[in-house]
């Protein structure tokens, strides 16, 4: 849901897998201090509610999907390098 509207409203097109969306959540989870609690899911949602928090959240998840999709561009343009 968060991913989805970020990816709306930042007009950024990628298509991740279910592993990839994991990692990403997971991450976001260490950054911001909620993983290891009961009820992550609901840590975050709630999180998600209040407006400094959801510009936070948006800002990390937009600057994991760019290094990510730097990341993606450089390994393709390093497997053409012998």
């Amino acid at each position: 849901m968060m991913l989805n509207e970020v990816l709306n409203r930042s007009g950024i097109r990628v298509s991740l897998s279910e592993s990839e969306k994991d990692r990403l959540y997971m991450e976001m989870l260490n950054y911001f201090g909620l993983a290891g609690g009961l009820n992550v899911c609901e840590a975050l949602e709630s999180a998600w509610q209040d407006p400094y928090n959801r510009e936070k959240i948006e800002e990390f998840i937009v600057a994991w999907l760019r290094r990510k999709m730097k990341k993606n561009v450089l390994d393709e343009s390093a497997t053409g390098i012998i």
